[in-house]
């Protein structure tokens, strides 16, 4: 089955709480462990790209409190619930939230220990914008760690896994979740896009619907 891009920037402000409400503990606390579990001795500066509402960075300061996340997102209306979010968490001091969209985010390179990501390399239309702006921010030892999910073979197949995973979610809810399917990258082509980049990270399915790319810089 043929990519099928969808929307990159999430403006609706509908769509935005739709997501923000929908429950997605399960594989943000999963991202969140296997991060830690990957780098958490050498990470005190953390770069979050495409945050959404911050749950990713709110688990993350949670579990480990001497670490900083500046978290970005390219929708303002995202932008004002992570904000929300973090607020209401009394997680201020810990995580900074800010508007930016790739390439060429305002924030300096060098300066992270960790880049992660979550579910937005299916958003972008050109995926290598994303890991250009990885090599640009990061530096020898930063740890790059993002996951999102991977393309089925079928119409069908992406039906029948909204049907598994979000059949009791709203309707909007399901519909974006699956052009996200069918948006999303094959780990072959994700692969592509690493050797295209000069990067060697690991890519590797994680569940029936998500991958994970982790590397560090050398």
């Amino acid at each position: 089955m043929e990519r099928i891009p969808e929307p990159e920037v999430m403006e609706d402000e509908e769509q935005a709480a739709a997501y923000a409400r929908a429950d997605f503990s399960s594989s943000n606390q999963a991202f969140v462990d296997g991060l830690l579990e990957e780098g958490s001795r050498r990470l005190a500066r953390v770069l979050d790209i495409g945050c959404g509402p911050a749950d990713i960075a709110i688990r993350l300061a949670r579990a480990a409190p001497s670490i900083h996340v500046t978290a970005v997102d390219a929708s303002e209306a995202m932008v004002r619930l992570a904000r929300e979010t973090v607020r209401e968490a009394g997680l201020d001091e810990k995580i900074t939230v800010a508007k930016g969209q790739i390439p060429g985010l305002h924030v300096p390179g060098g300066d992270f220990d960790a880049i992660v990501s979550k579910d937005l390399l299916h958003h972008l239309p050109d995926p290598m914008v994303f890991w250009e702006e990885v090599k640009r921010l990061g530096r020898p030892g930063t740890l790059v760690y993002a996951m999102d999910l991977f393309r089925p073979q079928t119409q069908e197949a992406a039906r029948d896994i909204v049907q598994s995973v979000s059949g009791g979610e709203p309707e909007i809810l399901q519909r974006d979740f699956y052009n996200s399917l069918l948006a999303a990258f094959t780990l072959e082509e994700i692969e592509d896009q690493l050797r295209s980049a000069g990067l060697a990270f690991r890519v590797e399915a994680v569940s029936e619907r998500h991958m994970c790319i982790r590397g560090s810089f050398q």
